[in-house]
């Protein structure tokens, strides 16, 4: 053989951080992975954004259900 060697020197970042773009995060999700997808979005921690639903929820009288209800359907 003439001894060569293929070798991929190209850079690629493998370290995980926030997507471009949004997604449902079905591998990290609870119900749907809307918060997860959220907080994968934008580089966050998704119990901050869980809590931050919960509240939001309790404040806006449940209007937030329908809103991640319908992320959830349309998304992805």
């Amino acid at each position: 053989m003439s001894g060569l060697r293929f070798e991929d020197n190209s850079s690629r970042d493998v370290t995980p951080g926030p997507r471009r773009g949004f997604h449902l995060d079905k591998a990290n999700a609870k119900l749907m992975g809307v918060c997860s997808g959220i907080a994968d979005s934008f580089g966050w921690d998704v119990t901050l954004v869980r809590v931050g639903f919960v509240i939001g929820t309790l404040i806006g009288f449940g209007s937030l259900i329908v809103v991640y209800l319908a992320i959830g359907l349309l998304a992805d």
